[in-house]
């Protein structure tokens, strides 16, 4: 597949907006968002912010999903730590490997860091390729406050 992984940047904003809306509202997700979420979120990928950044999968004619990886730091393992935190393809692209290529590219960017992320249980296709890409499921339960 002829695709590339690039960074965000400010002219992608309407595409990325509008496949955040997508993904927030699709059972991948457990939370809506709101505009002011996405905005805020979409701000931080194309600024120079130490703890977000955002990445377009693109064939050079459209934008076919979009990335968001966080940056932090795992006491439990003791190493730097990138959530995978948005990871949408859309639907007529879905299949075609661009998410295991996408955590394959993130393995390379950052080869001494933890990848995490969050996936639903009902989510199955997804879980699928994580597993194939070698995440494995830890027994947590997660807070918020």
């Amino acid at each position: 597949m002829n695709s590339t992984i690039r960074a965000m940047k400010e002219t992608d904003r309407s595409h990325i907006l509008e496949m955040m809306r997508i993904f927030y509202t699709s059972p991948a997700v457990l939370s809506n968002g709101s505009e002011a979420i996405f905005a805020a979120d979409f701000n931080a990928c194309v600024s120079d912010s130490p703890y977000l950044e955002g990445f377009v999968f693109e064939n050079g004619e459209e934008i076919q999903g979009y990335a968001m990886a966080a940056r932090s730091f795992s006491t439990e393992f003791g190493k730097p730590c990138i959530w995978i935190e948005d990871l949408y393809v859309k639907d007529k692209y879905r299949g075609l490997g661009l998410g295991s290529r996408f955590l394959s590219f993130m393995e390379s960017l950052y080869p001494d860091a933890l990848l995490r992320l969050e996936v639903e249980a009902e989510n199955e296709r997804a879980i699928h390729v994580y597993q194939n890409c070698g995440f494995e499921e830890l027994p947590y339960i997660e807070m918020k406050k």
